[in-house]
């Protein structure tokens, strides 16, 4: 059974899907005024293993994922800059594209705009206000949330003391601050608007989502997901705006991402600690390590972003290759190995129940290390059989499939991204690795014991340590 945290309920409950094996799924998506940051990505790496996880047990997947590219904060930086919206919103767009592609992540079945559903939108506003949850003022639309008697249920906002009529005009709140919401602003001066039968003016934040996940998952579907910030109010506006218009619940699980904090504090440009990927990647940090990090610690539960914790996940990605490498190179005996075969199987089922119980990722990676640790000790002992190499394989291929740090080449991915090398030099790639070290091989086979001794000394020299052993060879990074 899967079981997952719904904030909506307030507890860990089975999964149900409205259709049998289909998941309908809305992922808010990021608001393109900047590059997205690392804390933006933990959100994104914890719907992609979800996605990931959901495809492995045979549900098939309608994934829509939005991309904010018109709010206060667009519009203000776009005029800052002195382009049109869409100029400067289709920069960050491609950014955020290319950073997704680096980190592994698998494309939605639909990425929308929202200046690409206006009229979705203006049809739902109007659609309230023939039901009277709407009024207007100046030219914009409102949202009365005392018309709405469930506000508050996913946030569990006290509503009390709130006063009717009070409107916010910004599209997001201060905390803790539940009051009439804009659905649709009249244009301020230089203000991007369009033309519509609400008059002129742009839509407001909350509504962007809610007209576009019923537009193409229907007005109810089974996960609605993002960052445990969104929940109030953005989340909250959507049930109430969405739930009001049909009468229909809107969604039935919604699953939320915890703070990601950097050294223990929280991600601030103030503070000097608020990182993209693109400011990893040139600091020479590998996309598998970034994405083994953020995966690292459960989606509920804070991840705290230390430089010390990335190098390790340099380190485990590191392990689990070398791994790989070990057992496609080297030579064993014939037969197999009854402690290997168990091994196995209790590595394989012990990763998917702890996806299955709430997407625990730690013990899943637990135990995968838990067969790597095991099988290399048969290894050292000389006891691993030829026969055992596929199924070991076969195990950490099926958990690849959902954490995505071992398909591709980082460095060549790296490249054809345009990052230059580190001040350090340029990393070797496990590919280039892997190739060297089988130049040794040959090397040591012809008695070329120089040209061994050459390519150990380079490797050395790029920061990659060789472990001679009785059946073939481990490398790791220093």
């Amino acid at each position: 059974m899967i079981r997952f945290y719904n904030t909506l309920a307030g507890k860990v409950e089975p999964f149900e899907t409205l259709e049998p094996k289909r998941v309908r799924m809305y992922s808010c998506g990021p608001t393109v005024h900047d590059f997205a940051h690392i804390g933006n990505f933990r959100t994104f790496v914890f719907e992609d293993i979800l996605r990931r996880f959901l495809e492995h047990q045979g549900y098939e997947l309608l994934q829509v994922r939005n991309l904010t590219d018109v709010d206060d904060k667009t519009i203000r930086k776009s005029l800052e800059a002195g382009i049109s919206l869409r100029e400067y919103t289709d920069k960050f767009t491609q950014a955020f594209l290319e950073d997704a592609r680096l980190l592994n992540l698998e494309p939605p079945e639909r990425l929308v705009r929202a200046t690409e559903h206006i009229d979705d939108m203006v049809k739902l506003i109007e659609r309230l206000r023939r039901q009277s949850f709407t009024y207007e003022s100046e030219g914009s639309t409102y949202f009365r949330i005392s018309k709405f008697p469930g506000y508050g249920k996913l946030s569990k906002i006290d509503l009390s003391g709130i006063k009717t009529g009070a409107r916010v005009e910004a599209d997001s709140y201060e905390k803790e601050d539940p009051r009439d919401f804009a659905l649709w602003k009249a244009p301020k001066e230089n203000e991007p608007f369009w033309e519509t039968g609400l008059g002129r003016g742009r839509p407001g934040w909350h509504i962007e989502c809610s007209a576009m996940s019923m537009r193409y998952l229907g007005e109810s579907f089974d996960i609605h997901t993002g960052g445990v910030d969104l929940a109030f109010p953005h989340h909250e506006n959507e049930i109430a705006q969405s739930e009001a218009a049909t009468g229909r619940p809107f969604v039935r699980h919604w699953l939320h991402g915890e703070h990601l904090l950097v050294e223990g504090e929280k991600m601030s440009k103030s503070l000097g600690n608020f990182y993209t990927l693109r400011d990893l990647f040139a600091r020479g940090y590998r996309p598998s390590a970034i994405r083994y990090l953020l995966a690292s610690v459960p989606y509920r539960k804070q991840l705290n972003f230390t430089f010390d914790g990335l190098q390790q996940a340099a380190g485990a990605v590191d392990r689990l290759r070398n791994f790989r490498f070990r057992l496609t190179t080297s030579t064993f005996s014939s037969g197999s190995q009854p402690r290997v075969r168990e091994a196995c199987q209790a590595a394989g089922q012990e990763v998917f129940k702890a996806l299955a119980d709430d997407l625990n990722t730690a013990q899943a990676l637990a135990a995968i290390f838990d067969l790597v640790r095991d099988v290399n000790t048969i290894a050292d002992q000389g006891e691993f059989r030829s026969e055992d190499v596929a199924p070991v394989l076969a195990v950490l291929a099926e958990w690849d499939k959902i954490f995505a740090v071992m398909t591709e080449d980082d460095i060549q991915k790296l490249k054809s991204a345009g990052y230059a090398p580190t001040e350090a030099g340029e990393e070797i790639s496990a590919a280039e690795v892997e190739r060297l070290i089988q130049e040794r091989v040959q090397a040591r086979s012809r008695r070329d014991f120089a040209a061994a001794d050459r390519i150990r000394q380079d490797l050395l020299r790029r920061g990659i340590l060789i472990e001679d052993m009785k059946d073939g060879f481990r490398w790791r990074r220093k």
